[in-house]
């Protein structure tokens, strides 16, 4: 692939990818620089981009890949998942904080036992708030896979879930 032809195929694609990093990262300039690594590593693969069945599809998953990477790699701030999740539970008794964070606990728990595929797109539809439509070019997956393997791991979550609370009302009885 020449120059002119990565610029009409490839350039074009910068504005939903820097759209897309910007919501991977905190950051407007690290989305900026994930970008500009993106159209790096494409220009290295411009050979081999016509193997790809889409090179949108590719581009969308450098860009995850390298968000995660970014995001995996910077320091921790002082503010954790919990204490953002549980912030607004101050209005609430004691009693009622901790009731909330156990079932905070114990969701997140059972999402992170599902299989990988799963976890991902529950993840990405539920919390991130993806479109089905994004999740199947990020992840290559089909429209109707993802909505199935979302399907499956909501079921088998709520089934996890019901079951834990089951057996805590077992054990307080």
């Amino acid at each position: 692939m020449e120059l002119k032809e990565f610029k009409i195929k490839i350039l074009p694609l910068r504005g939903k990818l820097h759209n897309y990093a910007r919501k991977l990262c905190n950051d407007p300039l690290d989305a900026e620089d994930a970008v500009q690594e993106v159209f790096i590593k494409l220009w290295k693969l411009r050979d081999k981009l016509d193997e790809y069945r889409s090179t949108e599809a590719l581009a969308m998953s450098i860009t995850h890949n390298l968000c995660m990477d970014m995001w995996r790699t910077q320091k921790p701030t002082n503010t954790n998942i919990e204490q953002v999740q549980l912030a607004d539970l101050t209005q609430y008794s004691p009693d009622k904080r901790l009731e909330e964070k156990d079932s905070y606990n114990l969701m997140k728990s059972i999402i992170e036992s599902l299989p990988s595929l799963q976890r991902t797109i529950i993840y990405m539809k539920d919390v991130e708030g993806y479109e089905t439509e994004e999740i199947g070019e990020i992840t290559g997956c089909a429209p109707e896979a993802i909505r199935s393997n979302l399907s499956r791991a909501r079921k088998k979550a709520r089934e996890l879930y019901l079951q834990a609370i089951k057996e805590r009302s077992k054990k307080v009885c």
